[in-house]
């Protein structure tokens, strides 16, 4: 089945307001910038957003939380992203932050079929006894705060229970796909994008390299087609777009310290 579609508008045009969506993405890398950018053209809202992080730099998610169009995150990571901690505080938005490592769980679950499981992390914690701020209202109160969860004891350890996460839409970006869907990631891209990929009722994976159905061999693929129903093929003008979230150089070499002598 060929799944690439011809546009990123066409990729995403059947996303409707309110819908939840599993996005891909660590910082600046993986984020699927250009299937992004197209729903912020549609003009979408009231987005559920589940990702690590909400956007950096402007970029990624960012783009569509400081147009107010994200409703409710659920993360891991707010970081150096002034609007989401202004956003959150200000009780504009919801937000439910959890353990990186159970969110990655929750989604490979969701993904897997699998409906909850039990977890240590964050057992003895608000993560566990419920009461953390999923809402602000505006005046430093907590206008909606979140539940208990049920905690167990196996083998004298106690564990908390969390659910797999599905999503209505996920978005991705992959280094090299076929247009099967079957998806290669390079590096530190494959941490959340598999996950979100598999969580995604509907899946659209944006590509930077579009090759033919065998050309990938079977043992590279990182996440199979049967996750993805569609594929968009990046230019190289947008395959090559890649912002550096930190920037560090070293500082320059004189010439006297470079060959190791000494001024007097």
């Amino acid at each position: 089945m060929d799944k690439v579609v011809a546009t990123a508008a066409e990729a995403v045009a059947d996303v409707p307001d309110g819908a939840t969506l599993a996005v891909g993405g660590f910082g600046l890398s993986g984020v699927p910038n250009v299937l992004i950018e197209a729903l912020y053209e549609r003009g979408v809202s009231g987005l559920g957003v589940v990702s690590n992080n909400c956007g950096a730099m402007e970029s990624g998610l960012a783009v569509l939380l400081a147009a107010g169009r994200i409703a409710r995150v659920t993360g891991s990571y707010i970081g150096a992203n002034k609007e989401f901690a202004r956003q959150y505080l200000a009780g504009e938005l919801e937000v439910e932050m959890i353990p990186q490592g159970t969110l990655a769980e929750r989604l490979r679950a969701g993904g897997a079929g699998i409906p909850a499981f039990y977890t240590p992390a964050g057992v003895g914690t608000q993560v566990a006894d419920g009461g953390l701020p999923w809402r602000y209202d505006g005046s430093g109160g907590v206008a909606l705060a979140s539940p208990p969860k049920e905690v167990r004891e196996f083998d004298g350890t106690e564990y908390v229970l969390e659910h797999g996460i599905r999503t209505d839409f996920a978005l991705v970006r992959a280094a090299k796909g076929d247009r099967h869907g079957n998806l290669v990631f390079n590096k530190s891209t494959r941490n959340f994008n598999p996950l979100a990929a598999m969580a995604g009722r509907l899946t659209i994976a944006e590509v930077e390299e579009l090759v033919e159905p065998g050309e990938i061999d079977p043992d590279a693929v990182h996440l199979p087609g049967i996750f993805v129903q569609r594929v968009l093929a990046l230019t190289p003008e947008q395959a090559n777009s890649k912002l550096i979230e930190k920037r560090t150089v070293s500082a320059p070499v004189t010439k006297g310290a470079a060959e190791g002598t000494v001024s007097a």
